[in-house]
């Protein structure tokens, strides 16, 4: 792995309850700043170009968000846009393999990438003044990649080692990869990021460059450039380098599967010698953010903090100090994804309690929080600190740029980023308890045990 962070990491990482600064929950990262300089042009070959100033520190990050993720893939070849990401640090007609990374660490620079369901990103976080030098270089491998059947070999057992590392020997790892495929049947959402190891195996050159060709066009892409710039500075740059490359004219739909109405609730349990701690959770289908309506998914935002968002929520209060059952408890949610997003639970219980007790619990806890509600002075607290994790946030421009570059990867506006903070202010007690009724429907749930022992039902 380039050392990338991907959802499959996102969605949980250890037990499930934290995840990776890169890929916060919307509350984190999309929450912060009504203040942004933003400006936003389009090319002539369809590439979109947002720029945020930001003038206190001589730095600049770009990044190069392809509308095109694993959720993308075709059938039978799960894990090409992570692969291809891992390639697209080898060659081009211009640069060795390995020369851009080089070339970025030798100017003081440093660069990374990722692959998500929805989109894949490449960025580098540099002195304002290379900036032209790192848009010659990403301009060049969107075209001019050059791939060898060595190539091929090398990082097709790479990403089978990082399989290996990161899912294989992690049970819990396992156990997500089996919730997921339960909770999407048809949605390639069901499908892990990093592939299915016997589709990765069978990885080649023509699965690479199908994808390469097809979804690596400036008509797919987005360059946000935040920092120490100015957008005429940014706009004369992108138009040297990225404006000369032709579009696509074949770019497909992003038409995927869509899952069928789901209608019963759906269980799982998995058990593996290797589990440390047992732990029970529970996925319901949510919607995502939808461009111009983010009222849903701002309500969902702040349910999910108030259940189970820190030790001052609701599971952790009741289940960890009140009734001392659980040593961890969660709720998560993130929208910002094209398709039907999940809301998940999460409640580790402490020794000597099973997770028929911890489920249990946990569904009390729910059932408690639909017939009492919101305390009002909980959700204050909690909107007083989402507005100073805006202003902390603004102190990141690689969390600046990764803000709109997502957002915009799945389909929303820079006017919905920037309209995200006020939603989440105005979220009132009566809405989070509209979207709690809608989305806590067992039919539209998956529940899963995680287990050292087998466990009979």
């Amino acid at each position: 792995m380039h050392n990338r962070i991907t959802a499959i990491l996102a969605l949980v990482a250890g037990l499930g309850l934290t995840s990776p600064a890169w890929a916060q929950s919307d509350t984190a990262i999309d929450a912060a700043g009504e203040a942004d300089q933003v400006s936003h042009f389009t090319l002539d070959n369809g590439m979109d170009v947002v720029v945020v100033e930001d003038h206190r520190a001589p730095v600049v990050v770009q990044m190069i968000w392809y509308r095109a993720g694993s959720a993308d893939e075709k059938p039978g070849a799960s894990g090409v846009a992570h692969f291809l990401e891992h390639l697209l640090f080898k060659g081009t007609e211009t640069l060795a393999p390995g020369e851009f990374s080089a070339t970025v660490a030798r100017n003081g620079g440093s660069d990374n990438a990722f692959t998500s369901y929805d989109y894949t990103a490449y960025f580098q976080r540099i002195a304002a003044d290379r900036l032209e030098l790192m848009m010659r270089m990403e301009a060049d491998r969107m075209v001019n990649l050059q791939l060898s059947e060595a190539d091929i070999a090398t990082e097709r057992d790479v990403i089978i080692e990082e399989r290996n590392q990161r899912v294989e020997n992690d049970p819990g790892a396992l156990f997500r990869e089996q919730r997921n495929a339960a909770q999407y049947l048809n949605h390639r959402y069901g499908v892990p990021i990093i592939g299915w190891r016997h589709e990765m195996e069978a990885l080649g050159l023509a699965e690479a460059l199908d994808y390469y060709e097809t979804h690596y066009a400036p008509n797919n892409a987005i360059l946000v450039v935040a920092g120490d710039v100015e957008p005429d500075e940014v706009r004369q740059l992108a138009e040297t380098y990225y404006g000369v490359i032709p579009a696509n004219p074949d770019l497909p739909d992003r038409a995927r599967p869509q899952e069928p109405p789901q209608t019963s609730a759906r269980r799982l349990v998995m058990s593996d010698p290797r589990v440390a701690q047992p732990y029970v959770t529970r996925s319901y289908l949510a919607p995502e953010r939808d461009p111009g309506a983010q009222e849903e998914a701002a309500a969902l935002t702040l349910l999910a903090e108030l259940l189970g968002g820190g030790i001052t929520s609701v599971m952790s209060q009741k289940l960890q100090f009140d009734e001392k059952i659980a040593v961890q408890s969660g709720a998560w949610y993130s929208g910002t994804s094209r398709d039907d997003a999940t809301l998940n639970l999460s409640v580790v219980p402490v020794d000597g309690v099973s997770l028929e007790e911890a489920e249990a619990a946990m569904d009390r806890v729910i059932a408690e929080f639909l017939e009492t509600g919101v305390d009002e002075a909980q959700l204050a607290r909690l909107k007083t600190q989402l507005r100073a994790a805006r202003i902390y946030a603004r102190d990141d421009v690689g969390a600046i740029a990764n803000r709109y570059g997502r957002a915009l990867a799945v389909g929303l506006s820079i006017e919905d980023v920037q309209a995200w903070p006020a939603l989440l202010d105005a979220v009132t007690p009566d809405q989070i308890m509209q979207a709690a009724r809608k989305v806590f429907d067992d039919r539209t749930s998956v529940t899963g045990w995680l287990t050292q022992t087998e466990v009979s039902q």
